[in-house]
């Protein structure tokens, strides 16, 4: 029998701007708002759902206010146990990326996966860590020491690779070499320089691997910082690295995508990538 797998995708936009509430208020009206997208996914049966990076805070990286290491929380820990009721209630998975206080001065972009049973399985902590034109993250977050893991869910072999990862081939390929089938890439990125590689990276990085994507970005600006327009634009991609459906630039919305985990075995049979690839020749890749 085929392996469809029913993937859905959240982007949202902020409630409230910072100046409007507490940190803890902001977060938790961000929390608010995507419960009930979380309950229609449920609903109407999505297995796989993934959130935006950071979903619960802004994204409070254009500016270096230390006021935000508040909203960091232990993973696993409160928002975690939280998705872990939905996962269980709606037998769906969850991946949630989450602001990580692993101890004090240790903070990551980190997402945990949460199997449809509500079992804790993992986290990814974000390897590439940003700093420039706006993107203080190294301000915010420590680089991740987790590698590239994939987590083996109800549904499928599912991996995580965070916003400006997406940039660097290496650890897309990783990911696939350890197995994974789908990998979810949760972001925050706005109009301008980049905005043209958003449908071009990802759909590169299924095609060279042979597997699904899911591609989530926000919607909308953020005051004060006023770094740009987020354009949302959240979409699938199958291992033809081909674009399966996308979601519209400006709305609050969850994306739900079907697709059949079998074609990886089919185009993997086609493209023999993992067959020709010359690890011996690489070496000056990690030497220089």
């Amino acid at each position: 029998m085929p392996r469809i797998v029913k993937s859905g995708l959240i982007q949202c936009g902020l409630p409230i701007s910072e100046g409007e509430g507490t940190i803890q208020e902001i977060c938790q009206a961000m929390l608010d708002k995507h419960i009930p997208f979380i309950e229609e996914a449920g609903k109407k049966g999505v297995q796989v759902l993934c959130l935006q990076e950071i979903f619960n805070t802004p994204y409070f990286c254009p500016g270096q206010d230390k006021a935000w290491y508040a909203s960091a929380e232990t993973v696993p820990g409160p928002t975690t146990e939280i998705m872990q009721q939905y996962a269980k209630k709606y037998d769906m998975v969850i991946v949630v990326p989450l602001y990580e206080k692993e101890s004090a001065g240790f903070l990551y972009n980190t997402a945990a996966v949460i199997d449809a049973d509500g079992t804790y399985l993992g986290k990814y902590r974000k390897n590439h860590i940003p700093h420039t034109s706006g993107f203080w993250e190294k301000f915010f977050f420590r680089p991740g020491n987790l590698g590239y893991p994939v987590f083996e869910t109800k549904y499928a072999k599912v991996g995580v690779y965070i916003c400006y990862d997406r940039h660097f081939p290496d650890g897309a390929r990783c990911l696939g070499l350890n197995g994974a089938e789908i990998v979810y890439n949760p972001s925050a990125t706005v109009s301008g320089l980049s905005q043209y590689l958003w449908k071009l990276e990802q759909p590169a990085h299924a095609a060279a691997n042979g597997y699904f994507m899911g591609c989530i970005n926000r919607v909308g600006t953020e005051a004060p910082w006023n770094l740009g327009k987020f354009y949302g634009n959240s979409y699938h991609v199958d291992p033809r690295g081909q674009i399966i459906d996308c979601a519209s630039e400006d709305n609050d919305e969850l994306l739900i995508s079907e697709f059949d985990l079998d074609m990886i075995e089919e185009v993997r049979s086609t493209w023999q990538f993992y067959r020709d690839r010359r690890p011996e020749t690489y070496g000056p890749l990690v030497e220089l």
